[in-house]
């Protein structure tokens, strides 16, 4: 008996003093619930000065004393994220929690040291409620993703993926409401791309294709520039046993099409068999460094909330398998090498901004509640992708995919005044049997070519399998250039 006494109280002092601070912050306490939900949280604005989320005090009777609002719905639902009762903080909501959340206003007087005070903070993001609204336009009643960027500082300026999801929903202090919600707006989707509360943009990703040949290309004047003016010999189809592993043919996407020579006669045009080549000539570890180098195999820096998918791949080991076909397919953005949206954004990127990466970002600047200036974003490099030079070569090579009658964006119908560098991507998708079912269906782009302000990426996935990038992605690509350069 004295044995349990003293174990009991040892429990006691455990539960209520050791622990007390932990039980008393955990998230399933409901009154840590209650506090939550019933204080204030600042504003979250977009670059144009539209509210994307506020706090408005809740009816009478509610159990909490605020809810939050999302006035946009969907239009930026991925961004800022939601704050849900029951599944947790997602997006802007989530990443600048402690700016948004009621805290004490730092100590900058005596008047402060005496009287505490609780404040918000306003998150404005660099996003434009325009241009984000064209984007979401572009994509109505089709999956896909639109990245808008300035190459020069990293700022995202659009980012709008479909499927989406309505925060407005998912924010009800009654749990039915929000439970039903999530059945309608994730689970009952019928989208094999659609995960909750994650943006095809840049939390997922997929074969980007020929808009990849822009990496391969950077590979061969970085690693290997005897290969640069080096002829690649001309296939239609390059023939079982070329390569080490290689079973079945490889071809152009029109398989009558014979291709080759040097990458400035063979990028506008879009020669698989002969980018199949280069890369195999550039060999496996340069390839793989040029691609790490653009931020390919590891996690994007965004300020946003991260998932498992957001790193594109390229020639992991898992798929590569010391197989020299698996390099050829890839370095034509097939097989062993995926991306995401965000990623290829960056890649034209990089090539605008003389082959330097900057970090994504979507924060522009924190403000206390009296209007003073809390934090601004300083732009960062994040990688150096190429030389100077080589950017400057691959933007001119870009530039002809638009203005040479041979190039495969010519026929999208830029405006010369645009100065537009794009490159197409079409990835063939493939069933279980080895048959092309659909087209991933890509672009990236940027402009004017002389002095880039944005770049942009466009995906489109399932597409028609005799569809190209140049078709179906050409078209959002051009408004979204033009919305883009038309902003003050």
């Amino acid at each position: 008996m004295v044995a349990c006494f003293v174990l009991l109280f040892l429990q006691l002092n455990n539960l209520e003093v050791v622990k007390a601070h932990q039980y008393a912050n955990a998230s399933g306490n409901p009154q840590v619930i209650v506090a939550k939900f019933g204080q204030t949280r600042g504003v979250i604005l977009s670059a144009d000065g539209v509210v994307l989320a506020q706090s408005v005090l809740a009816p009478k009777g509610s159990t909490y004393k605020y809810l939050r609002e999302y006035p946009t719905h969907t239009l930026f639902g991925q961004i800022t994220g939601v704050v849900s009762h029951i599944y947790g903080s997602y997006g802007v909501e989530d990443y600048y929690n402690s700016y948004l959340v009621s805290h004490n206003r730092p100590i900058k007087t005596v008047g402060d040291l005496l009287s505490p005070q609780t404040v918000t903070d306003t998150v404005t993001l660099t996003l434009s409620d325009a241009l984000q609204t064209d984007a979401m336009n572009e994509l109505a009643g089709r999956d896909g993703a639109i990245v808008v960027l300035d190459p020069s500082t990293g700022a995202i300026e659009a980012m709008y993926s479909n499927p989406t999801y309505d925060p407005s929903r998912l924010a009800s202090p009654d749990g039915t409401t929000e439970r039903q919600a999530w059945q309608q707006d994730t689970l009952s989707r019928d989208s094999e791309h659609y995960v909750p509360f994650t943006s095809l943009a840049y939390q997922d990703h997929d074969f980007p294709g020929s808009t990849f040949k822009i990496v391969t290309s950077a590979a061969a004047y970085q690693y290997a520039p005897q290969l640069v003016n080096s002829a690649m010999t001309s296939y239609a189809c390059i023939p079982p046993g070329t390569f080490k592993g290689q079973t079945t043919e490889l071809c152009n996407f029109n398989h009558n099409e014979n291709c080759g020579g040097t990458i400035a006669e063979m990028l506008p045009p879009s020669c698989d068999t002969g980018f199949a080549l280069l890369g195999t000539k550039v060999g496996a570890f340069p390839m793989v460094a040029e691609a790490n180098s653009f931020g390919f195999n590891q996690q994007p820096p965004i300020d946003l909330p991260h998932s498992l998918n957001e790193e594109s791949d390229f020639l992991q080991p898992s798929c590569y398998e010391n197989a020299q076909v698996f390099l050829a397919f890839s370095s034509i953005g097939q097989k062993c090498t995926e991306a995401s949206p965000l990623q290829m954004a960056m890649v034209a990127a990089a090539i605008a901004d003389d082959g330097v990466v900057m970090t994504p970002h979507v924060m522009s600047e924190i403000r206390d509640s009296q209007g003073n200036l809390v934090q601004t974003y300083k732009p960062k490099l994040w990688l150096r992708a190429t030389s100077p030079q080589t950017a400057a070569a691959i933007n001119n090579l870009m530039t002809q995919v638009v203005t040479s009658p041979v190039g495969t964006a010519a026929g999208v119908g830029f405006p010369a005044q645009d100065d537009v560098a794009a490159k197409t991507g079409t990835a063939q998708v493939e069933d279980l049997a080895g048959n092309y079912i659909a087209t991933n269906d890509w672009m990236i782009a940027f402009a004017p070519a002389s002095a880039p302000k944005v770049a942009i990426a466009v995906y489109l996935p399932n597409q028609r399998v005799e569809d190209t990038g140049a078709q179906k992605a050409g078209p959002v690509m051009k408004d979204m250039i033009e919305d883009a350069l038309a902003l003050p």
